[in-house]
Formats: C-alpha cells, structure tokens, sequence
C-alpha cells in the first residue's frame, strides 16, 4: 500500500528546491529523502506528475483549513476567520505557498482552486443578506478584498519584508474594510477579532459572540 507520507515527502521536497532554485532531476529530487528514484513513478507517473501535485497541494490543504472554519450565525466572523485561516495556511507551509500562484506549473483541479474563493463568497453573500454590509456590496468583489488583505500581508511577510508580528495588522484592515461595506464598527470589531483567532487552527471550542440582525453593532 502506499504511504502518503512518501508523497507528502516528495512535494514539499520539491516545492523548498524550486524556491531555493536548485536544479530538479529525478535523482536530486529523491536525494536526502531517504526514498528512491522509483517512488516518484509509483506516486505521480513521472515528474510530469509530480509539477502538476506540486501547485494543488497548496491548494488542497487550504481547502483543508477552510473546512475547520465552520459557518456560524456571525458572517463577519466567518469571512474574518477564512482571511486568518489563509494566512495561517500560508504561513504553516511557506514554500508550498509561494508555488501556488506560479501559473507556469499545471494545476490537476482547476475547480478545486476556485472553490477556495467560494468560501470566502459565500460568507460575504450572507453578510450582504444578514444585513451586516449594505444591500448593494457586491459579495464576489468583498470577498476578493479580503483575499488580497491576506495574501498581501502573508507575501510580505514569507518574503522577508515585513516581521510575522505584522500579521496584527490584518484584522484592523479588515475591520476598516467591513464598516467601509456598511457593518457597524463595535460589532465588527467584536466579529473581526474573534474570527481572527483562526489564524492558528481553529478549536471546536472556538465560537463568534452572538450577532443578530438589529443589533446595535
């Protein structure tokens, strides 16, 4: 049987060589791994298989952290908590992320990758519907916008231009982008940082303070 800690092994091995741009070959890909050169046929087919493993699995195991992030009454925690989940995604598994958005490498599941943002979507969707963002707040473009809060920090940071405790930052941006689509800025406040916890993975125990429609926020 196969063990997918072998192939685990041999993504991450590939996904630190390419960002420390050493030569990859079949041989010095295996080196120092403990496995041999026949692991890379029984796992991917080839190295052909191995390129298109490497972009999706940084992929697959976001969409691994998004499903800890479970939908609660509070919207604006959840989107919260999603933004923190990427960023903690990322920075957990820093060299897999950087070859994420590397589109010279062939994705298996292109489907896959756009159901990562449709986390995002729908909680912005329901946060328009709730009523804590203003009726015409477009969820796809908010969603989007909280992506890019993320992304652009956890860039900074894994490149080495700003220090991790720059992460803060994050949920004060959030927080001004959330009132800028209409929500009311204590609630937010409160939502925002209790989703913000999930930037380490999130507990069982973990919930968002009770938020309802009307609720002076």
């Amino acid at each position: 049987m196969k063990d997918p800690s072998i192939r685990t092994l041999i993504i991450e091995r590939a996904a630190h060589m390419l960002r420390m741009r050493e030569p990859i070959t079949l041989r010095s890909l295996v080196s120092q791994t403990g496995v041999s050169t026949m692991a890379v046929y029984t796992y991917f087919g080839g190295m052909d298989g191995v390129w298109k493993a490497l972009r999706q699995e940084g992929f697959t195991r976001l969409a691994e952290r998004f499903a800890l992030v479970r939908a609660s009454a509070d919207p604006v925690h959840d989107l919260t908590a999603l933004t923190a989940a990427y960023i903690g995604t990322a920075m957990d598994h820093p060299d897999l992320y950087r070859i994420m958005f590397d589109e010279t490498l062939e994705l298996e599941d292109h489907q896959a990758v756009d159901a990562t943002l449709g986390h995002l979507v729908q909680a912005a969707r329901r946060g328009r519907d709730t009523g804590r963002f203003r009726a015409g707040i477009d969820p796809r473009r908010l969603a989007t916008q909280s992506w890019v809060v993320g992304h652009g920090l956890v860039s900074l940071v894994t490149g080495g231009c700003l220090s991790p405790r720059s992460l803060d930052d994050g949920a004060a941006m959030l927080t001004a982008l959330f009132i800028g689509a209409g929500d009311r800025p204590d609630g937010c406040r409160a939502s925002v940082e209790a989703g913000w916890r999930h930037l380490s993975a999130p507990m069982e125990t973990d919930r968002p303070p009770e938020v309802t429609q009307g609720d002076p926020r």
